[in-house]
């Protein structure tokens, strides 16, 4: 039967799921919804995981096992958080072995304290890589730019990558290369690139955020008139960028290597804005090759009343531009939006991580008992 969700999957958009915890897994929630709701791919960050060991007793046994055996914190955190992966990664297993590696993905992310530190990140990704053991495993690395070198360094070792916290168009392009290096130089090593697959993670909703806040404080009428376009634009012309990077002879040679293309994901797809649509962020950034990836309340929004009319990034390149230029008119300093937004997105799972921590270390000096 057709639903909103199946039509999205045949428009070229795979559903992915923006949240993660060990009662989600445990009660089957998880399988659920890549049985009923054609999920195929699953993200977490340090704010969902915090938020998910905070809440309930689900991972008392766990925490208390860690602190009868003394485990360091950071170590604890890095053994629950890959738990809850690892099991995701075999409920999404069906999925990933139907798409030939493409989807059945989960995304664990490297410690975003790293975010600035290269060598540290690299080494971070191979831990989490090996203790988590799974073919369909992303390692999640920030497009920061100590983060573009790890990325390529990363996936050169044959580590899946979704690089994530992009926001702008130029840094995309950087992504982008980083990427191809990567695949480039694992090639180079002889290793087999079939299985090697990476997302770039653009931020969507943020964007309009910020944007309309500064539109409000200019308050003129052709401000007014902005509100709630720049993130769509914005993600359309990553799109067109994407088609670009990806129709070079360069990449046509990786191809024929076996190589997968970067898809785009767009995250931060839930409304924050209440009078828009619940869906905008879905509806409106339909493209084959994309991946969508959505916190539950805007995945089963979308299940009840979202609309699939056919393609909505690559007739709008053009609109997309227009945006841009009306833009910089009202006096948006976009360049000025994307460094305040990816220093705020560093800083949010920096203080989640910090707070996940906190948590932790709070149960592991008061462990539950396992009686």
């Amino acid at each position: 039967m057709s639903t909103p969700l199946t039509e999205l999957s045949a428009a070229g958009v795979a559903v992915w799921l923006d949240d993660i915890s060990r009662q989600r897994l445990r009660t089957g929630n998880l399988a659920d919804l890549v049985a009923q709701r054609g999920v195929v791919g699953v993200t977490s960050n340090p704010t969902i995981f915090q938020k998910a060991i905070g809440a309930g007793d689900d991972y008392a046994e766990q925490l208390g096992d860690l602190a009868l055996r003394g485990v360091d914190l950071g170590e604890a955190v890095r053994l629950i958080t890959a738990a809850d992966v690892r099991e995701a990664c075999d409920v999404l297993r069906g999925a990933y072995d139907a798409s030939g590696g493409v989807d059945g993905r989960v995304s664990l992310e490297v410690d975003p304290r790293l975010a600035h530190d290269t060598e540290r990140t690299v080494a971070e990704a191979r831990a989490l890589w090996w203790l988590v053991d799974r073919p369909n495993l992303f390692i999640k690395i920030p497009a920061t730019k100590a983060g573009l070198p790890a990325i390529t360094r990363t996936l050169a070792e044959g580590i899946s990558v979704n690089v994530t916290l992009i926001f702008g168009l130029d840094r995309y392009d950087a992504v982008i290369e980083a990427f191809q290096s990567g695949v480039e130089q694992a090639v180079a090593a002889g290793r087999d690139v079939s299985d090697l697959a990476s997302v770039a993670s653009f931020f969507v909703s943020r964007v309009d955020t910020e944007v309309d806040s500064r539109l409000d404080k200019i308050g003129t009428p052709a401000a007014k008139a902005l509100h709630a376009k720049t993130a769509i634009a914005n993600a359309r012309l990553a799109y067109e960028r994407y088609e670009k990077a990806f129709g070079t002879p360069r990449w046509a040679a990786l191809a024929a290597k076996g190589a997968k293309a970067q898809r785009p994901l767009w995250a931060s797809t839930s409304t924050k804005d209440p009078s828009l649509p619940d869906t905008i962020y879905v509806s409106e950034l339909i493209a084959p090759n994309t991946v969508n990836t959505m916190p539950e309340a805007t995945l089963q929004a979308f299940a009840d009343h979202g609309v699939v009319g056919g393609e909505t990034i690559r007739p709008f390149y053009d609109d997309a531009r227009a945006v841009f230029a009306a833009l910089a008119e009202v006096g948006i300093d976009l360049d000025d939006v994307i460094e305040t937004l990816e220093a705020q997105g560093v800083q949010k799972f920096e203080d989640s991580w910090k707070q996940l921590l906190d948590t932790v270390a709070r149960q592991l000096s008061n462990p539950p008992s396992n009686d």
